[in-house]
């Protein structure tokens, strides 16, 4: 769907300018969006407050919530001495938001595509290992197990 600021946005989860997305009744009432800003664009986009969200750019760079101070926020792999650090937020980073009310975006000579990732944090601990998550440690070493045996994906019927 095309906003009226000229953003494309593919909504998989959550709403936008009143467009429901496929996925829906999810407790955490997370919202999954896919945004193009094309050059000289903005887009703005309401997260509950409380909720968590995060930006992971695959495609251009862009400019987030008007941070024009590239030490304003860490960047993995880049030296705190570099002082030569672009403001641009480019393929393959990613921005965690602050608690707020507004998540804001905008390209000036190329465009940016990001995924745009917000919901109510579950509050638990979180124990990972590979490709599976679980709470603890000892359930990890269970659902290995039971993955070795064959046993982990489970029918739902009794």
């Amino acid at each position: 769907m095309k906003l009226g600021s000229g953003a494309t946005v593919k909504v998989i989860c959550g709403a936008v300018a009143g467009r429901q997305g496929p996925v829906r009744d999810i407790v955490t009432d997370p919202e999954y969006l896919d945004v193009s800003v094309p050059a000289g664009a903005e887009f703005a986009h309401r997260v509950p407050r409380g909720h968590t969200a995060f930006a992971y750019v695959i495609e251009g760079k862009g400019l987030f919530c008007d941070e024009e101070n590239p030490f304003a926020y860490d960047v993995e792999g880049v030296n705190y001495f570099d002082m030569k650090r672009d403001p641009w937020i480019t393929n393959g980073m990613l921005v965690l938001f602050a608690d707020g009310d507004e998540v804001r975006a905008s390209a000036e000579k190329a465009g940016v595509r990001f995924l745009l990732i917000s919901g109510k944090p579950i509050g638990e601990p979180v124990a990972w290992y590979g490709p599976i998550v679980m709470n603890t440690n000892e359930e990890l070493e269970v659902a290995f197990d039971e993955y070795r045996r064959g046993t982990f994906i489970k029918s739902g019927k009794k």
